[in-house]
């Protein structure tokens, strides 16, 4: 089925048709929890360090970069680096003064050296700590006060209290227009029978966290555009859009 606007690149009526569709709801989720349990979503990595994520999810955060074109992009949750390899990359095509900040609160010291030997790392700065120590907040906001158009990504410790705070904290910098990224809600429609072995679970999650936070805030929507399109994800309902500042 072609698009109906000759001019819009995406099949809508095919988005809208898979979304109302039982049976690819279905295979989706049957997809999700088998590649949880092989841990699919490690296999990959981009521009040579590895990138946790899956690939559909990879595709979304440029489609988002190169969409909003922030001057600063902020992830909590760094990992071996390989996403902020992937932002850098794509702001290094945009052009620009563009910058990534990651904030870890263990950078082990392979990856560390992997990320500041990469030719992209004039672009990456790595804050070591808690992204939620108050010490920490102080030197991203320090950071971001030269910035107008900033994205946020969440993906560090995925506790629905450690991930509330985050949101708390981390959403003031988002200004209209800009998107804010939940990655780990996936966690709330595993099968129930699974046992992640984390601190959290299929009740008390990245979701059951983000759910609060849009109870309390109404500065952000969920992209449905995003959602819809994407049906494999880490972040069901977490891809988020500023609508208000």
């Amino acid at each position: 089925m072609r698009p109906s606007d000759p001019n819009d690149p995406f099949d809508r009526e095919g988005i809208e048709a898979m979304r109302r569709d039982p049976a690819m709801m279905a295979a989706t989720q049957t997809f999700l929890n088998k590649t949880f349990e092989h841990r699919y979503y490690r296999n990959f990595t981009w521009l040579g360090r590895p990138i946790i994520q899956y690939p559909q999810d990879i595709v979304a955060l440029q489609e988002l970069i190169w969409d909003y074109r922030p001057t600063l992009v902020i992830e909590t949750g760094v990992a071996h680096g390989g996403s902020l390899v992937l932002y850098a990359s794509i702001l290094e095509l945009v052009g620009g003064r563009g910058e990534v900040l990651g904030v870890e609160v263990e950078f082990r010291p392979h990856n560390k050296r992997a990320v500041s030997e990469h030719p992209l790392a004039r672009r990456i700065t790595v804050i070591e700590g808690s992204s939620i120590a108050p010490q920490i907040l102080a030197q991203v906001r320090g950071r971001a006060a030269d910035h107008e158009r900033i994205m946020v990504v969440l993906d560090s410790y995925h506790t629905h209290d450690h991930v509330l705070a985050e949101l708390r904290a981390y959403s003031p910098l988002v200004r209209k227009g800009a998107p804010l990224v939940v990655f780990g809600t996936s966690v709330a429609s595993l099968d129930p029978t699974i046992d992640l072995g984390r601190e959290w679970n299929q009740k008390r999650n990245p979701m059951s966290a983000l759910e609060e936070f849009l109870r309390e805030n109404d500065r952000f929507e969920v992209d449905r555009e995003i959602n819809d399109k994407l049906l494999i994800t880490d972040a069901p309902n977490g891809y988020l859009r500023c609508v208000r500042d």
